[in-house]
């Protein structure tokens, strides 16, 4: 079998070179500048040479077959300013992949990672699109988007993946038309969700360490909503439950003048937002007498904001034990069993109810990992760090089954089994 050489840009914790090093690859060299992810990298990679910064390094590295990376997603990710290619600094270190392939055209594949939104505009795909092919690469015919939760993986996380494969070495049989169509990947996953029922406790894992295991506090607010959705029979997904727009003691004249947490009014707000401030007046109303007692009860009204919003999108759920849960600044979440959201960070790390203590704990670092397929020998921190750290990594079953079916396409190349 060849072993591949491949360098590793942006590489974060080693998400890339778990898949690749799967495959029988070899890293000849690995670029990140975060201090945390590099020492997590060198942790589990101790052999890899680790070049740094690649701006100041990317005419310097050695031979390679195969380039992979991330690179910076906050150009084009919601959380930014969606600046695109724009960005006078990260977005340009796309154009900083494309400067080492000019210095390597010894270079056979180029697999990358990014946000889905980076092909939300035509101009940003392009732009990918024009620079690979002129520097004699054949590549994907248009985004190619996954998610963790098409391959089996209980967690939903959509990405966009960049294949390319040099013209010279392409396999006429498999790609006759040059560029690569998803149909040329399509037995690879599912173009639905084959999660579903209490997937997601798949990936969990015995747990007696009691630091994951949430406060009594966390817990008297999870029993205080399910107590509201169960008396209320309030059962709608999709739609949060907000009790600032309740209109807590006042009369519909003093609703019409109250100013929420952004200066706002009924007359004043959006309309998108004056029709969900309204429905939440309605549901009030309605529920009234209970939702009074209830308000008194756990003294709602002086709880952060964070706390007085719920959504409920776990609909037919068999009670509270059986969902997952989110404590986040927009409020809390609750979902399905079937698959996790994406990873984030230790304050939006989801929440399960443990079934071998009965008690509601966030899920371990291990777990996490499991999310995004790293092998078990992969060494994990105790750091909440972790969490965000395995939230910007690539998945490791998507990345191998991507590289393998690209490596599958050059012309004198390993036969992969499909």
């Amino acid at each position: 079998m060849k072993k591949y050489r491949f360098i590793d840009l942006f590489a974060g914790i080693g998400g890339f070179h778990q898949a690749l090093t799967n495959l029988g690859c070899k890293c000849v060299c690995a670029s990140e500048i975060d201090e945390d992810a590099i020492k997590r990298y060198k942790a589990n990679f101790p052999d890899t040479p680790m070049v740094g910064d690649i701006n100041k390094t990317y005419s310097k590295l050695p031979e390679f077959d195969i380039l992979c990376g991330g690179f910076p997603c906050q150009p084009f990710s919601k959380a930014g300013k969606q600046e695109g290619f724009k960005d006078k600094t990260r977005g340009n270190l796309f154009y900083r992949i494309m400067d080492v392939l000019d210095l390597h055209q010894e270079c056979k594949f180029v697999i990358l990672e990014n946000v889905k939104n980076l092909a939300d505009k035509t101009e940003n795909w392009d732009i990918i699109q024009n620079q690979l092919k002129q520097r004699n690469f054949y590549v994907t015919d248009m985004p190619i988007i996954l998610s963790p939760h098409q391959f089996g993986i209980p967690q939903i996380r959509e990405r966009v993946y960049i294949l390319g494969i040099r013209k010279d070495i392409r396999d006429e049989a498999k790609l006759p038309n040059g560029s690569i169509h998803m149909e040329d990947l399509s037995k690879l996953f599912s173009t639905k969700s084959i999660c579903s029922g209490d997937d997601a406790r798949k990936i969990l894992e015995p747990c007696d360490d009691e630091s994951y295991f949430i406060s009594e506090y966390e817990e008297h607010l999870i029993r205080m909503w399910y107590e509201f959705k169960v008396q209320t029979n309030f059962d709608v997904v999709g739609v949060p439950v907000w009790v600032e727009y309740f209109g807590y003691g006042l009369t519909d004249r003093q609703f019409e003048k109250f100013v929420d947490h952004k200066g706002e009014t009924i007359k004043t707000m959006p309309d998108w937002k004056k029709k969900f401030a309204l429905k939440n007046r309605a549901f009030y109303l309605k529920h009234k007498d209970f939702i009074d007692r209830w308000i008194e009860r756990y003294n709602v009204m002086q709880l952060p904001l964070g706390y007085k919003k719920f959504e409920w999108n776990c609909s037919g759920a068999r009670g509270i034990e059986d969902t997952i849960i989110q404590f986040r600044q927009s409020g809390i979440r609750v979902k399905k069993l079937n698959y996790f959201p994406a990873l984030v960070a230790i304050n939006n790390t989801p929440i399960i109810f443990d079934r071998n203590h009965q008690r509601f704990r966030r899920i371990t670092p291990r777990e996490a990992a499991n999310l995004q397929s790293f092998n078990r020998d992969y060494v994990l921190s105790n750091d909440a760090r972790i969490y965000k750290q395995l939230g910007n990594a690539v998945n490791v079953v998507i990345i191998e089954k991507l590289a393998k079916k690209l490596m599958s396409f050059e012309r004198s190349g390993k036969k992969w089994k499909n």
